[in-house]
């Protein structure tokens, strides 16, 4: 075979080097940030400083029983800040939540005491009355395409006339009747309203029931098919509509959260002081939707989580009662819960500009 008849080797050149790969905890950003830009961190400190501000203020502060009615207070909030919080992941408000928890009290008190039934048979009516109203207002909101803000500020409004008018109406009076000698109510007040002692120390049962309900809303929220919803419906429900997110049941189900959340504190107001005031309830929800907000949950909705508004509603706790013991003009709570609500908005706004820049 001649020569120029072999195979030549094809000479090749080395391929060119693509871009190198960066090692991804490089691409990460310091562990203070992260944990900075985590919801519930930035209320935690918060809560941290108010503690100890008052612990060193405040000498009855430091005391078992002070803490104790610390966090009564701050569990008869929690629980209401929980799912408003969630509503507010979801992108929605909810003005109506501090006149429903009266509504579902009255409810149950007037079935009971002028129906002259076993108080549970009023508990249960609460409850779907309540669950009603949650879903008229995720309903509207559906259906009619207008912000929540209006919507459940027309709730507000009617509730808060309905409250008085009926209570009026029925019982005479705008306070409803005692139902502490009814059938039932023994056991009902062990559910909502009872006390139990550690150390010598008497706690309420709401405790225990407010971070059961901030554990089972946290698992819901990190670990579900509802709460990836949740985030999904607060962040573009036009997008989650897309990808298959049942974007109406979602947002009517949230709003029923709040309805049995407003049932779940009426009951305990009820069976804790065996009657109610029509009257009551009129700003509370700004107190729930503050706790969420001091909480870490965005106003624009998609962010936040479930512990945060637990450590935000501790923090209205121990200022509400703080201020108590420090033998301050207890006019200053609501200064705080101003200068709270502003700077938890600043706060929201630099997470929310840090998360547009990852």
């Amino acid at each position: 075979m001649a020569m120029s008849d072999q195979a030549v080797p094809a000479v090749s050149s080395p391929p060119a080097s693509g871009p190198k790969e960066r090692d991804g905890r490089a691409l990460q950003r310091p562990l203070l940030l992260r944990l900075l830009a985590r919801p519930e961190v930035g209320v935690f400190l918060g809560a941290v400083a108010v503690f100890v501000f008052f612990f060193a203020a405040a000498p009855t502060f430091r005391t078992g029983s002070a803490m104790a009615t610390v966090l009564y207070q701050s569990s008869t909030i929690g629980i209401m800040a929980l799912p408003v919080a969630l509503l507010m992941i979801g992108g929605e408000f909810d003005l109506s939540s501090g006149v429903a928890v009266i509504t579902s009290a009255l409810t149950a008190s007037m079935v009971s005491y002028q129906l002259t039934m076993n108080v549970w048979v009023g508990v249960i009516v609460a409850l779907v009355v309540s669950l009603a109203i949650g879903a008229f207002n995720g309903w509207m909101v559906m259906r009619t395409g207008l912000p929540s803000f209006l919507i459940t500020l027309g709730t507000f409004l009617g509730l808060q006339g309905i409250n008085l008018a009926v209570a009026k109406l029925v019982t005479g009076n705008v306070a409803t009747d005692d139902i502490s000698d009814m059938e039932g109510f023994d056991q009902a007040k062990a559910v909502f309203a009872s006390s139990f002692t550690v150390g010598g120390v008497q706690f309420k049962v709401t405790v225990l029931w407010w971070l059961g309900f901030a554990a089972l809303a946290t698992w819901v929220l990190l670990r579900t098919k509802y709460g990836n919803w949740t985030f999904a419906v607060g962040g573009n429900k036009d997008s989650a509509r897309a990808v298959g997110v049942p974007v109406k049941f979602t947002k009517i189900t949230l709003f029923m959260l709040v309805g049995f959340g407003a049932w779940f504190v009426g009951m305990h107001q009820l069976f804790a002081f065996n009657t109610v005031q029509s009257g009551e309830g009129v700003g509370q929800e700004l107190i729930y939707i503050a706790a969420a907000v001091i909480g870490g949950c965005l106003l624009t909705g998609g962010y936040g989580s479930a512990i945060g508004p637990v450590f935000g509603a501790f923090m209205f706790g121990m200022v509400s009662q703080g201020i108590v013991y420090a033998g301050w003009n207890p006019d200053w709570f609501k200064a705080f819960l101003g200068v709270m609500l502003l700077g938890a908005t600043l706060i929201n706004l630099w997470v929310r500009q840090s998360a547009a820049r990852r």
